[in-house]
């Protein structure tokens, strides 16, 4: 699982990969092409990144024909929310809350 999770995170390191999973969640479903069309990178520029982003299992191809079509797979993602951001939220909650309490026991005496 940590390997899986290091390859999403060294995917999303890259503000070109990132790119591109943006223009993937604004209109899923696209060829190279017209991905190439977005960006301001050679065809194998983008070949590239989208290889790292399906190792990653961040991008999921699926040809259609004799056309590849590249979507988002926002599962990887959701799992690093939920290892480490939604742990580090959790704790500023409870304090937030824990303060709340405080500050009512207060106006009550």
């Amino acid at each position: 699982m940590d390997a899986d999770l290091d390859k999403v995170f060294k995917a999303l390191a890259d503000p070109g990969r990132r790119l591109l999973l943006d223009r993937l969640h604004r209109e899923n479903g696209q060829t190279l092409g017209q991905l190439c069309e977005q960006m301001e990178m050679s065809r194998q520029a983008v070949t590239k990144h989208l290889k790292v982003l399906e190792e990653a299992s961040l991008v999921v191809p699926i040809w259609r024909g004799r056309e590849k079509l590249h979507y988002l797979n926002p599962v990887p993602i959701h799992e690093i929310a939920d290892r480490w951001i939604e742990k580090f939220e959790r704790g500023r909650l409870r304090a937030l809350a824990d303060l709340k309490k405080r500050l009512e026991g207060e106006t009550d005496g």
